[in-house]
Order: structure tokens, then C-alpha cells, then sequence
């Protein structure tokens, strides 16, 4: 009997690791065009890889890989059949009516992806194809061809009322796809819609990551539910950018590992770059796939 069990026992383990095997490939997104939108050369690295410089140089970087600078990118960076699986929707709360564009399955999502504009700034911006050296693009081609969502909102403001529309939102689908990670990106002043979210009571244990692009700091954030259950925080900041300097991102950066030893926290300084250049430069693919790794 007790061999017989013991294989029981070594059988259930195999199944298990099996099972979290495939669970783990599920969560992990294919290559697209990553050759294209790989960082460039890495000038330094520090905390264990945590805290990294990339080489950005606006010649090569808009003026080469743009038809048209800041307008158009090269048709090489881009699949527009994307556009097939591509809705503008209008979904009906008690905070309002929130208008978003949603890529891919709106139900039974394997991952969410939701895009949070800046100071004027639309639903428009995270889907279009063509700006920002065509990275909109590749998000809505990662989330279609990996069984995922992305969506790109509308919303009043960027307090309270914008932070109640996007955790509608995001609650909707999450309903509809209730085995996905949601992962927030928020660029410039829409990361003040993330901090939100993180300290919300419902959106705070809900939400998966965060990606700030750009965008600002809340000292809040550490005493907030989404800290509290280590959830992945991205970084991505130009060097020069002129309205939230990177020492003031890279010190709040610092006071979440000070606060928490390793916390699942990562910084990528694109060296000379400006206020949107970490919207144009993240690698969606490599920051996601990290955050899947380490999402709760």
C-alpha cells in the first residue's frame, strides 16, 4: 500500500509540474519582429540587471527607422491586418460612458494589455500603427497573435472620475476573461490613472503589473494593495526629459527596493531620450514576458 501510494503521490507531482509547465508557455509571448524592436547596445547595468541605460540616438532611432519622422514609420515595422480584430467599442458604467478600441478576444483572454494616454491624448493614440516607430502596433500584433487583449480607453480625467472609468473597465472584461493577467501601461500623465488603480480596493488586487512610460511617481504606491502583493512595476524614462526629470523617476524607483527587498522592479533609461521616447522604445515583448514571470 504505501508503494502503491507513493506512486500516487510521484504521479500527481508529475501531473502538476506538467500542468505548471504549460501554464508557464501559455503565459509567455511569441516573438514578433523582435529584431526591429529589440534595445539597442546596453551602455550599463546595475542591481543585478534591475537598473539598465540603453544607447538611444535620435537619428537612428526616429529619423532612420521613420519614413516620415514622428509620423509614419517604415512599412517594415508594421502588419496592419492587425486591423481585422480591431473593434471601437462604447461600454456603458455607472462612472460613464467609456469609449475604447479592443484588440483581439474580448473574451477568454489569456492576457489583458490596457494603454492609458497622457495630457491630450485619446483612444486614438494607442492604436495607431504608424507613430511612434510603429510600437502601437506591435502590441496590438503581440495580444492577436498570443491570444490576448489590448485596449486603448477614453476617460474624463485623470482623478478620480478617469480612475473610476478605467477600473470599470478593466472589470468588465476581467469578468469576461477571468483567468488573464491585466497589465496597465500609462503614458506621461496617465500614470497618475496607474498609481490609482494600484490603490484601489478592487483594481489595487486585481491588476497584475504596471508600466510607466514617461510618466511620474507616488510615494502613495507603497503602502497601496498592489505593492502589498508585489506586483511588477516597469520603468522606462529618456535621460532629458523636460517635464518629469529621470533623477526624481530613478529616486522612486529606489524607494520601492529600499522598501522591499527584491522587489520585482525593473528601470530602463534611454540615454538622451525625451519625454515619449520610452513609448516609441520599450520592448512590449521582453517587459511583459518578465512581468508574466513575476506577476501574482
Amino acid at each position: 500500500m504505501a508503494i502503491r501510494l507513493q506512486f500516487l503521490g510521484l504521479s500527481l507531482a508529475a501531473m502538476a509540474f506538467a500542468a505548471s509547465a504549460t501554464h508557464a508557455d501559455a503565459l509567455e509571448l511569441k516573438p514578433y519582429k523582435d529584431d526591429l524592436f529589440a534595445y539597442p547596445a546596453t551602455l550599463s547595468s546595475s542591481d543585478k540587471g534591475a537598473y539598465t541605460v540603453i544607447d538611444y540616438r535620435e537619428m537612428r532611432d526616429i529619423n532612420d527607422r521613420d519614413e516620415v519622422p514622428e509620423r509614419r514609420v517604415h512599412a517594415r515595422y508594421t502588419d496592419t491586418s492587425v486591423r481585422k480584430v480591431q473593434r471601437d467599442l462604447l461600454l456603458k458604467t455607472d462612472a460613464g460612458d467609456v469609449r475604447h478600441v479592443a484588440v483581439g478576444k474580448t473574451e477568454g483572454a489569456g492576457i489583458i494589455v490596457l494603454y492609458l494616454h497622457g495630457q491630450g491624448g485619446s483612444r486614438k493614440q494607442g492604436v495607431d500603427d504608424f507613430t511612434f516607430g510603429g510600437n502601437f502596433n506591435r502590441i496590438k500584433n503581440l495580444m492577436a497573435g498570443n491570444g490576448g487583449l489590448y485596449l486603448s480607453p477614453d476617460f474624463t480625467d485623470f482623478g478620480d472620475k478617469g480612475a473610476a472609468q478605467v477600473a470599470a473597465l478593466i472589470g468588465h472584461y476581467a469578468e469576461a476573461s477571468p483567468g488573464a493577467k491585466i497589465f496597465v501601461a500609462c503614458g506621461s500623465m496617465g500614470g497618475s490613472l496607474c498609481w490609482k488603480l494600484a490603490g484601489g480596493n478592487d483594481t489595487g488586487k486585481r491588476v497584475n503589473g504596471l508600466l510607466l512610460l514617461g510618466s511620474l511617481w507616488d510615494e502613495s504606491f507603497l503602502s497601496s494593495p498592489a505593492f502589498k502583493r508585489r506586483v511588477p512595476v516597469f520603468f522606462g524614462q529618456g535621460s532629458k526629459d523636460p517635464v518629469f526629470p529621470v533623477e526624481k523617476q530613478e529616486a522612486f524607483f529606489r524607494s520601492i527596493i529600499a522598501k522591499s527587498k527584491a522587489y520585482p522592479t525593473r528601470f530602463v533609461r534611454f540615454e538622451t531620450g525625451t519625454h515619449g521616447t520610452p513609448i516609441r522604445m520599450i520592448d512590449w515583448r521582453d517587459a511583459l514576458n518578465w512581468m508574466l514571470s513575476k506577476a501574482p
